[in-house]
């Protein structure tokens, strides 16, 4: 590659200059691709990142040389050229080179009218961005533009206590110094660096030999593309003004269709010949630069002038679109259509958006913890929730944290809002497998349910039944109900999808724990479930009753004969999941959850509980104190649960074997997984898989169905990862729960962390928050030695990550690497997880850098 010192600072651009978009920007080698296509573009002379830096500190480049190409008494436009469009960068300034010599000249060749205009909108545009004046007192609405013109220059003499600059090389100057110095400002900066600009990105310049735009003839200004940005189809759309220069002259009054169009004139009726050009170029551009591309133009008497052209704005939906048209049509290979699409997007396809044109009235700003957006009515609680959707009226739960006892009143919402949590929290975890919108963390807020009163920042105060809508993509809860844009699951985006799973070498599981939950994991192409958290099915209305009476059983005996009511609808849930994924794989984990979740804990709910047990209430409060904990998740649940309490756990096991039995006696066969949760000990293994062998072998007598099945570990404590290798003895996978191992390496609450993570990460505690970001340091060592220490006793073990890390890029990385063999993550994170996968199984061919012991992954 060649050195930035091998490049002039200042180049004229030709087919044939020395050009990068890392020297001079991408606005810059845009032109000298437009040049070498034979496009009409105007002379143009390009300056360095270099130059531009050494401008904003003073030290110009030659300008005789910038001036050189352009003759005697030039008209100049100059505009910003950064490394990537997207960046951005300083406005552009029109008709340098205007001052009293060349007035009378360009009255001749334009008319008098029209150079007056020129003269007047450079000494207002000067003034304003280059001179730093007041605009206001170069405001004359009133005035003729020949007295506005009068008015401006003397105006300027006095605001700036010096005539206005007559000289080409002291405008070109000063312009050159003002565009450099905004674009080092402190704002530009953090705007760019906001869009995913480095710190330290450069800026390049464009001089520009100016295409009028007014004058006698057909002449004005234009931008026209040939793809709808929303959608991405095929479409032409844009402006064309007469007698105009500059983009904001599109947007006045006056400004045309481009096509014919029954709402009035257009390009095409006005000037056939200049817009049969523009489709040529537009084609051309297609497939030579392999971009749907905006193409600015000027027309100065009927002759087409092509200023610039950059890549069409496009929602995420067009991007897809665009990249998937494109390789159909043969101008990009399959693999980069995928490389083109950031995974990021593909969240705004799969749910409802806020229109970005629409105003937002903010209320309070949280932790985006569930993508997209929905409005409904404030309700406090899960049974006002329901009573909600029973009524067919949207709502919004708001809490300040959630429990197992909400998730029915998640399920009847459209959105839900906390006040306590992070990204890994109850309300942020079930938000995302439901693909409920959720924003958790809103700390600002104080609800008073006494009152059905919610107090926002500023002292808003909101009652039960207003309207709010929650955006779960950015964080913010808006008042009222702004419009949306609905989903938008395609062909383009399936297609696209397609491509990337016959590019990537890891596979992708969801995590589902209802058949809804696996249909939407199935429809987004998982290739099986890679956890079922079996606690989450027992909160339906005719479960946790059951459930409830269970717990105040008193014997074994007891709780078996309740259980065994559990069972059918156990069984009927197991066989759901195995049909609904046809084959694939499906990863069950055992009852995980301290029991006292299962009971009410406010003085209502545990008075209906007395009732419906009949039980004194002194009986229940008693009952639900000794089950209390000081720190419930390191207590009694998982399989400490399942070894102390087997009952539970048998039942599940029978149920899972009766619903394989019962899909063989159907045709089909599964061989299901069951992973045991919360292992630290080989010798926990070992009890669990007594009990599993004993009862699969009952079921297979008892129904005369042979099957098979997989029984594995979740590794989601530090014990359990560094004797990994002990427990591949006995099990026959490893799945690293990243959720629970990060909250027990960390020694944090990942309910309560969001109250001070924000101050840790902005103060470099943590350089991201690790319940969202993957620690790869701690972590993802114990990650790391588990896997090792797991396949040095059994090669073969079949190892994944299922905890809300699985559709991260990082944990994806990080997985390939490893060698693990797959990732799970929320349903609505698939499509994501999928893409991503992808790209970096591509970035690594594309550097020669295989995946190490990794399967390749088929559909």
């Amino acid at each position: 590659m060649q050195q930035m010192t091998q490049f002039d600072p200042v180049t004229l651009i030709t087919p044939t200059a020395a050009m990068t978009a890392e020297v001079y920007g991408g606005r810059a080698k845009c032109l000298q691709r437009l040049i070498r296509l034979d496009m009409p573009v105007p002379t143009t002379v390009a300056l360095s990142f270099d130059a531009v830096l050494d401008c904003a500190k003073g030290k110009l480049p030659d300008l005789d040389a910038i001036l050189a190409p352009f003759g005697d008494c030039p008209l100049l436009s100059v505009r910003p050229s950064s490394q990537d469009p997207d960046w951005g960068g300083p406005g552009a300034i029109l008709n340098i080179g205007m001052n009293d010599a060349c007035f009378p000249k360009l009255c001749a060749r334009v008319g008098e009218e029209a150079a007056t205009y020129l003269y007047l909108r450079f000494v207002q545009r000067y003034a304003v961005h280059v001179a730093r004046l007041d605009p206001e007192v170069f405001d004359f609405p009133n005035l003729s533009r020949t007295d506005a013109l009068a008015a401006a220059l003397r105006t300027y003499e006095t605001e700036a206590e010096e005539p206005f600059p007559q000289d080409v090389r002291v405008q070109l100057a000063e312009v050159l110094r003002s565009m450099a110095r905004a674009w080092d400002g402190t704002t530009a900066r953090l705007l760019r660096e906001a869009k995913g600009a480095p710190a330290d990105a450069g800026l390049g310049l464009v001089v520009q030999e100016l295409a009028l735009g007014v004058g006698p003839g057909i002449s004005g200004s234009g931008v026209i593309q040939f793809i709808d940005p929303a959608t991405g189809l095929a479409q032409v759309t844009g402006r064309y003004s007469a007698q105009s220069q500059g983009r904001e002259a599109l947007t006045q009054e006056g400004a045309i269709y481009l096509t014919q169009d029954a709402r009035g004139r257009a390009l095409e009726d006005l000037a056939p010949e200049v817009f049969s050009r523009l489709q040529a170029f537009g084609e051309i551009s297609r497939r030579r630069l392999r971009e749907e591309m905006q193409i600015e133009f000027t027309v100065e008497d009927s002759q087409l002038h092509i200023l610039d052209a950059v890549r069409v704005p496009r929602s995420s939906r067009a991007l897809v679109r665009v990249a998937v048209d494109l390789a159909n049509d043969g101008i990009i290979p399959h693999d980069e259509a995928v490389m083109r699409v950031p995974p990021s997007s593909l969240s705004e396809l799969l749910h409802r958006q806020i229109d970005p044109a629409a105003p937002r009235d903010l209320i309070v700003r949280g932790i985006p913890a569930s993508p997209g957006a929905a409005t409904g009515r404030i309700v406090l609680t899960a049974g006002e929730a329901q009573a909600s959707a029973a009524r067919g009226e949207p709502c919004v739960l708001v809490r300040r944290e959630t429990s197992p006892e909400d998730i029915r009143g998640m399920h009847a919402a459209q959105a839900v809002l906390t006040m306590r949590g992070g990204v890994t929290s109850h309300a942020a975890v079930i938000g995302r497998g439901l693909g409920v919108p959720c924003v958790v963390g809103a700390s600002d807020l104080a609800i008073d349910r006494k009152t059905g009163t919610i107090t926002a920042p500023g002292g808003r105060r909101f009652q039960v039944g207003d309207t709010i809508t929650v955006d779960g993509t950015t964080g913010t809860v808006l008042a009222g109900a702004p419009p949306m844009l609905e989903a938008a699951l395609d062909d383009s985006f399936r297609t696209l999808l397609a491509w990337a799973d016959d590019a990537r070498d890891i596979g992708v599981r969801a995590n589902a724990d209802t058949p809804n939950d696996a249909q939407t994991a199935r429809n987004f192409e998982a290739e099986g479930i890679g956890l079922c958290r079996t606690e989450h099915m027992f909160f339906d209305d005719d479960r946790i009753g059951v459930m409830r009476e269970m717990i105040f059983a008193e014997t074994a005996d007891d709780r078996r004969a309740v259980l065994d009511r559990l069972l059918p609808i156990q069984r009927a849930d197991f066989a759901a999941l195995f049909a609904i994924m046809a084959g694939r794989p499906v990863m069950i984990r055992l009852f995980d959850m301290p029991l006292h979740e299962f009971l009410p804990f406010d003085r209502p709910g545990q008075r209906d509980l007395a009732e419906q047990l009949a039980l004194p209430l002194s009986t229940v409060i008693d009952r639900m104190q000794s089950l209390s904990e000081y720190n419930p998740m390191l207590g009694m649940r998982g399989v400490r649960q399942g070894i102390a309490v087997p009952e539970i756990y048998e039942m599940q096991i029978r149920a899972i074997f009766e619903a394989v039995a019962q899909c063989a006696q159907e045709g089909r066969k599964i061989r299901p997984e069951i992973m045991i949760p919360l292992i630290s000990a080989k010798r926990e293994v070992e009890l669990i898989r007594i009990g599993v062998e004993r009862i699969a072998s009952e079921v297979r007598t008892r129904t005369g169905c042979d099957f098979d099945f997989e029984l594995g570990v979740m590794v989601e404590t530090p014990r359990a990862a560094l004797r990994a290798g002990d427990i591949a003895e006995v099990a026959d996978f490893l799945s690293f729960g990243t959720n629970d191992l990060t909250q027990m390496t960390y020694g944090l609450s990942r309910d309560d962390a969001g109250r001070f993570m924000s101050s840790y990460v902005q103060q470099g505690v943590y350089p991201e928050d690790p319940f969202h970001t993957l620690d790869l340091d701690g972590v993802g060592e114990l990650l790391s030695i588990g896997a090792a220490r797991g396949r040095a006793t059994q090669p073969d073990i079949t190892l994944s990550i299922c905890g809300e890390h699985g559709g991260t890029r990082a944990a994806i990385a990080f997985c390939r690497a490893q060698g693990i063999d797959y990732v799970s993550c929320s349903p609505f994170r698939v499509p994501v997880a999928r893409l991503t996968a992808a790209q970096l199984t591509l970035d690594d061919r594309a550097r020669g850098e295989p995946r190490p012991k990794a399967p390749v992954i088929s559909r």
